[in-house]
């Protein structure tokens, strides 16, 4: 989650959204992301999504059984989905995300019981640290917005 951390405040320093995922397969990082949505323009571009975009790459695999993701916030609606699809075994993440959380918060899809396949789930991992990155973040857009 320390590295999690360290890729969202790169994505904060770059004027992203501060969120920041990896994957693990065996105890060792196979995929890294961090929101890019501005840079690439691209809705898609979250962190969760690069980050297991990159291990099905280096795993050469479209199915991430035995992995686990790790991320900052809360998964959406689509990140939740993502992970539903690549089969991970387990989600953690740090800040719940109560406006579009889709793994406790607004929806919990991936414990509804409608998939065949159900990934644990361990939530407030590095809680008060992502919280902080995202509220420090919204505070400076804010700001910048007010300066206009």
């Amino acid at each position: 989650m320390h590295e999690c951390l360290r890729l969202a405040e790169a994505s904060f320093e770059e004027g992203e959204t501060p969120v920041g995922a990896l994957v693990t397969f065996e105890d060792r990082v196979v995929g890294r992301g961090r929101n890019q949505i501005e840079r690439l323009n691209d809705p898609t571009a979250h962190a969760e999504m690069i980050a297991v975009t990159a291990a099905a790459a280096t795993l050469e695999r479209p199915r991430l059984e035995g992995c686990r993701l790790y991320v900052t916030l809360e998964p959406c609606a689509m990140c939740a989905g993502a992970a539903l699809l690549a089969r991970v075994d387990e989600i953690y993440f740090g800040a719940f995300d109560p406006k579009f959380g889709a793994v406790g918060s607004l929806y919990n899809i991936v414990e509804e019981g409608k998939y065949n396949h159900r990934p644990r789930v361990y939530s407030g991992l590095l809680e008060d640290e992502s919280r902080r990155l995202l509220r420090d973040f919204f505070s400076k857009i804010r700001d910048e917005k007010r300066l206009r």
